[in-house]
């Protein structure tokens, strides 16, 4: 395995690692699902499914850009922890 290789895989592992940190928020402090999608379709997304995930909201939409986006976002907050976009 390379140096570069290594890199890359702990690089991704601190990134998963501090989002489901990011999302350790009590059940009883979460804004329900309808709210996030609301605020996505305000922002001109086009959300085609939200479901919990390690804690987090994920959304899988289109941006306003027409870009194909999954998202992870803190369920209390409804800010973004962590996104990519796919091709």
């Amino acid at each position: 395995m390379s140096i570069l290789s290594v890199v890359m895989t702990l690089a991704g592992a601190a990134t998963i690692s501090h989002a489901s940190d990011l999302c350790k928020v009590p059940k009883d402090e979460w804004q329900p699902k309808e709210a996030l999608q609301e605020k996505l379709e305000g922002q001109g997304w086009k959300v085609s499914r939200i479901k919990v995930d390690d804690g987090c909201f994920e959304a899988y939409a289109k941006d306003a850009e027409g870009r194909r986006v999954e998202a992870y976002f803190n369920p209390k907050t409804l800010e973004v922890v962590k996104q990519k976009f796919e091709d």
